[in-house]
Parts: structure tokens; sequence; C-alpha cells
């Protein structure tokens, strides 16, 4: 299962600190620990020289803070902010952190921050086509994959699960299909059933009744007949 790697970087000016959250990451398959910085400066030269798709970003510190760190950088990466202390929780969302973590912190607590993180970031690529076909992540057996549009053959549905199949591989993913469906650009996919999505450009062949995509044959709903004909033409 090829899983698309979340570059971290802690910003912490304690040891025990690095101590925990080295632990915390290295236990999660999807994070990958880039670098680790125990002051401003450190972090903002390490940022200028090394892709980050996530800080966990310490508020006091030497010299300059986590939010002089932030109001240096003209587009910094997603934050999460790990203190000590309550008093900033209510500021550090006008820097658009993504969650705030009160040391000690607990991996479930930590855990939830990142999951939080990966329900709310898209993924972007030079990939990316001008008509929406943007690479999405969703969550199967407990780690977050990359699912590209232009390689989805069709969806089906399972209850709250959703089960893709692309050119290379299938894939057991815990979204509706709703949710899913809001994810793909409505110019190539639609459902033809309550239980199936299809990419419009992958059908073989097609009637009122089925239509075929591969070596599968997958029913139309009756009231999905006048559209998928329609678009068809």
């Amino acid at each position: 299962m090829v899983t698309t790697k979340v570059k971290c970087l802690i910003v912490d000016d304690e040891a025990a600190a690095h101590y925990v959250l080295v632990n915390y990451i290295e236990r999660l398959q999807h994070l990958e620990l880039v670098g680790q910085c125990h002051n401003v400066l450190e972090a903002i030269n390490f940022l200028h020289a090394n892709p980050v798709d996530l800080i966990f970003l310490d508020i006091n510190m030497p010299e300059m803070t986590g939010f002089d760190l932030l109001n240096t950088l003209s587009n910094p990466p997603k934050v999460i902010l790990t203190t000590a202390y309550t008093e900033f929780a209510l500021e550090s969302y006008e820097y658009g952190a993504i969650d705030y973590l009160l040391k000690p912190i607990h991996f479930p607590r930590f855990l939830k921050a990142v999951e939080r993180y990966m329900s709310l970031q898209p993924v972007t690529s030079a990939e990316n086509t001008s008509d929406g076909d943007a690479p999405f992540m969703v969550k199967a057996d407990g780690n977050w994959i990359r699912i590209d549009p232009k390689e989805m053959l069709y969806a089906q549905s399972l209850g709250n699960y959703v089960k893709i199949f692309t050119n290379k591989q299938t894939h057991l993913v815990t979204i509706t299909t709703t949710e899913l469906e809001q994810k793909l650009p409505a110019t190539r996919f639609m459902r033809i059933h309550k239980s199936y999505i299809i990419a419009l450009d992958k059908i073989n062949k097609y009637s009122n009744q089925t239509v075929t995509i591969g070596d599968a044959e997958l029913p139309v709903g009756i009231t999905y007949r006048r559209e998928l004909s329609d678009r068809m033409k």
C-alpha cells in the first residue's frame, strides 16, 4: 500500500519534549520526522532549506517565541502548538493552528491532533490538473493513503466504508459514498446506483441496465439512467 508521508518538524527548547514527540511520531507510519530544532532561529534556517508539512511548535522559547516564528514566515507550514501554558489557547487559533496540545502530552491526544490535520489537508502536487482532478487522502487499515482520481475506475459503497477500484489495486477505505463523491470531479465521475460511483472515461460499454468497466459489470439504477445516457452522448 502506497502512503504519502507527512514531513514533520519539532521546534522546542526542551529535550524532554523532543523525546516524547519523536517517540510519538515514529509510532505513526504516515508521519516522517525530517528535523528537530531547539529555538526559532534554527527553525527559520531549517525551513528555508527543507520542505515541511507540519510543525510541532512550542510557544515559550528563549529570545523568540513560537508566535514570533509564525509572524516571520510568509507562508508557514501547518502547526500543532505544544506548550505547558493554557493562556495562549485563544491566541493560537488566530495563527491558524490545527490544534493546541498541553504538556505533558499524552499519545491519544497527540493522535487526535494528527488525525485532525490529516482530515483537513487535501493533497496537492504537480500532477494535479486544472479540471479538479486533485489527489486526496483517505484512511485505509489505519493508514492514510493517497488516491489519484485519474487512476480510479469505480467505487462501491459498503455502508460506512467504500471499496475503491483503481488501475493498480483496490482499497477499502473509511469514508461514505457521499463524502467520496464530494472529493471527485463531477466532470468525470457520476453515481450510477446508490452503491456505485464510476469514472465515465473508464467505461468500456453501457446500456440502460449495466455499465462495464474492465471485467466488472455494474448495475445502473433507474433514477440514473437518463443522466448516464445524456453524459455518454
